[in-house]
């Protein structure tokens, strides 16, 4: 972990293991690259990041991404017709499921799956609509050294088309007309971050259905046991949105779940999704 004062912004972490808000920022204009190395430097270190009143269009949340990353279409879901880069992420008042409403790092079912995740908060309900994230490198240390050893082998099979997903789009993709693929991807369930050379879980309740080599009963017991460990509370932080936040969080080593409790009420946010690598 690097110590040095940061110089540029203030950071103040919100949990013991994962996020911080970064203060001192106006994502609207053009920044220096020395402030952009230091809230990448924030976002490694804590895993998720938060900047409060922030006043984006879609074009300047597009540009603000652009220099941590390069945007990428979200394979499920169209973006806006004037940037079609950003994607609307939509619960209206009369809707039961919310988008991703379960614990998933984003489409882990591509062969290359997204390094990060922006979303800026544009309408959200009088109460509710909180996200909570979880930090996959405390929950592979928290893990004994035996079941380290024996999930660093395993490859996990990931699908586009699991039911506590898929219910979570099934009115956006409704709306927009878009015919769903099934999407298959295959990661290892113990994963080396590319940038901090540390190992986290790279699975998930809203995508991974069972390991490579494994039936599905088979893999059952131990997934369970796993999805319900990635999520203790010591390893999670809690975010309760305001108008003009934006919560910029790392896809690689943290899993995320937008709370879904505030049915009756209109939510609107705007995502960037930035391209990854294969994992490893």
């Amino acid at each position: 972990m690097d110590l040095r004062p940061y110089r540029h912004i203030a950071v103040q972490p919100i949990a013991g293991t994962i996020g911080a808000e970064v203060l001192g920022v106006d994502a609207s204009r053009p920044l220096a690259a020395e402030v952009i190395g230091e809230i990448r430097r924030a976002f490694l270190e804590h895993l998720v990041i938060f900047l409060p009143g922030q006043k984006l269009s879609p074009q300047q949340l597009l540009a603000f991404a652009s220099r941590f990353g390069d945007p990428m279409e979200y394979p499920q879901l169209r973006g806006l017709p004037e940037c079609p880069l950003v994607t609307p992420v939509v619960k209206l008042e009369h809707e039961r499921h919310n988008f991703g409403g379960v614990w998933h790092t984003d489409t882990s079912y591509l062969e290359q799956p997204p390094m990060a995740s922006m979303l800026y908060a544009l309408e959200l309900p009088p109460y509710g609509g909180d996200t909570l994230f979880a930090s996959q490198y405390a929950a592979y240390e928290a893990l004994s050294d035996g079941l380290r050893q024996a999930l660093d082998g395993l490859i996990g099979i990931n699908s586009s088309a699991k039911a506590e997903v898929t219910r979570s789009r099934e009115d956006r993709l409704r709306e927009a007309g878009v015919q769903s693929k099934v999407l298959v991807g295959k990661h290892p369930i113990v994963r080396t971050h590319p940038e901090t050379g540390r190992k986290a879980l790279y699975m998930s309740l809203g995508h991974t259905v069972r390991f490579d080599g494994w039936g599905e009963d088979e893999s059952k017991p131990l997934l369970d046991y796993l999805f319900t460990h990635q999520a203790k509370p010591e390893f999670t932080c809690r975010f309760r949105w305001s108008p003009g936040a934006l919560a910029f969080w790392d896809n690689r080593c943290a899993l995320h779940n937008p709370v879904n409790d505030y049915h009756g009420f209109r939510r609107i946010m705007h995502r960037v999704t930035l391209r990854g690598d294969t994992p490893t």
